[in-house]
């Protein structure tokens, strides 16, 4: 009888902690804490999302947006009960001030935006639930080429050609020397086809403000223009116009899409 009763506690003990172990949230498969900043004490990690080249526009000021563009982490922590969002909020600014980071940006207790050197830091808030943001500032490595035959035939079978290959500093018009490849085929392809005239046009995604992206395109069309005049094309030949995201070609509600509507495009005049 003693054996029974022993045998039955021990059967309820590891039910018990089966049931436990259930109950208990793990973290989402595949991701790791950021190397960076630790998570708060019994939060689970439930979403994880590396990038090596995005986008993320983060607040610096009032109504005041930073776009931001290179290698990019992202991580969602669901929070132990009982945890306040100014709990969460004290204790990442607290952290990163004492990691060297500068405080650009604090909406205590939702939002809180950081830097060191190249690398910023964004959190989003709600106590309950927090995001982590951490991306480090750098140039995309252009991985698709186009000479100046493919852009050719794809002016001549449709009248206008994206390229991806011209990259920008972010937020800015300035031209990365990255691009100098894809814009010397540009002018081989002038050289090549005297008659030919074009016109550059600026796109973006619908990231930040109408206006601002207008302006931005606008100017980044006009950049274009200024380096291939200045490498020896006629600007008789050459128009800018900027249309920022009113011409989008793919769904700007994903990252792909994004990218995709990020461009300069070549038209014929």
């Amino acid at each position: 009888m003693k054996k029974l009763r022993c045998l039955a506690l021990a059967l309820a003990t590891l039910f018990a902690l089966a049931a436990l172990a259930q109950d208990t949230p793990t973290d989402a498969e595949g991701c790791q804490d950021s190397p960076l900043i630790s998570r708060m004490p019994g939060a689970t990690l439930v979403r994880c999302d590396n990038k090596e080249y995005e986008q993320l526009q983060v607040p610096v000021g009032e109504d005041k947006q930073k776009n931001l563009e290179g290698e990019y982490h992202s991580w969602g922590y669901n929070n132990r009960d009982g945890v306040s969002e100014i709990q969460v909020f004290r204790n990442f600014e607290t952290a990163l001030r004492q990691a060297g980071f500068k405080l650009v940006y604090e909406s205590s207790p939702g939002e809180l935006t950081a830097n060191k050197g190249d690398t910023w830091y964004y959190l989003e808030n709600s106590g309950s639930y927090y995001n982590q943001y951490v991306v480090t500032l750098k140039a995309m490595q252009q991985e698709v080429t186009a000479d100046a035959s493919s852009l050719s035939d794809e002016l001549n079978k449709s009248g206008h050609v994206a390229v991806y290959g011209i990259q920008f500093e972010t937020g800015k018009a300035a031209i990365l020397p990255d691009s100098e490849s894809i814009l010397n085929e540009i002018v081989k392809l002038l050289e090549q086809t005297p008659d030919l005239k074009l016109r550059v046009e600026g796109h973006t995604d619908n990231v930040g403000s109408g206006a601002s992206n207008q302006a931005l395109s606008e100017k980044r069309a006009q950049a274009v223009v200024a380096w291939l005049t200045a490498h020896g094309v006629s600007a008789s030949r050459l128009a800018a116009k900027g249309y920022g995201q009113t011409k989008p070609i793919a769904d700007n509600g994903t990252d792909d899409g994004k990218a995709k509507n990020r461009r300069v495009e070549l038209a014929k005049q």
